[in-house]
């Protein structure tokens, strides 16, 4: 096995592709979840001026300090902590969740026909202190009729997701070219999330074949 510290992670995020992925490279995982009383979608806020990667960075270090708080005040045993955000970047233009479907086609318009950026940082306690890492991939999107982006606008789809799409969605038929990790574009890097939790002594299973 890899490390021989903890058996399990908290995960500080809804998102169940997240989950998935977790799941995917066999590291169990509870989750630690904003309860009413926290505003997390402030912790997505942008910063007239802010850079995407920086951008990327301090949301996700916002996220991992309230999770750690949340922890604390919870009295919940100990175990790493693990928090990621994931943007879209045309430029130094940042992409969030689309608000309404008018800014859902705003975004898809934008990505139609182009190539943009996808920032994923993850972060992970380690002890007091964290560890961070970004992954950036390029995504290219062939050109989309509007009457495709409406149809993929009205399916719900776009809604909740940076960018207003999700790769693993039908929206994949549009994307001619991919540089970079695929994880890292669903939401969660895996290797630059294996690295780190290996550092939080995280048990990860027996390799194939070890």
């Amino acid at each position: 096995m890899i490390g021989t510290g903890h058996d399990f992670i908290y995960l500080a995020s809804q998102s169940p592709r997240r989950r998935q992925l977790l799941s995917q490279i066999g590291v169990a995982h509870e989750l630690l979840l904003a309860d009413a009383s926290e505003d997390a979608e402030s912790l997505e806020a942008e910063v007239k001026g802010e850079l995407p990667l920086d951008y990327v960075r301090r949301v996700t270090l916002a996220k991992l300090q309230a999770a750690r708080r949340r922890h604390r005040e919870r009295g919940l045993p100990v175990a790493p902590i693990l928090c990621s955000d994931t943007t879209v970047a045309v430029g130094r233009r940042i992409l969030g969740k689309p608000v309404d479907a008018e800014d859902a086609m705003r975004s898809l318009r934008l990505l139609s026909g182009r190539t943009h950026r996808v920032i994923t940082a993850v972060a992970v306690t380690l002890g007091r202190g964290e560890a961070i890492a970004l992954s950036v991939s390029k995504v290219t999107v062939a050109e989309v009729s509007e009457a495709e982006l409406a149809a993929y606008v009205a399916s719900g789809e776009p809604f909740g997701k940076a960018g207003a799409y999700a790769i693993q969605s039908a929206a994949a038929a549009w994307i001619s070219r991919i540089a970079g990790s695929y994880s890292a574009i669903m939401g969660l890097p895996l290797y630059e999330t294996a690295e780190p939790l290996k550092q939080a002594k995280v048990r990860f299973p027996t390799a194939p074949g070890a």
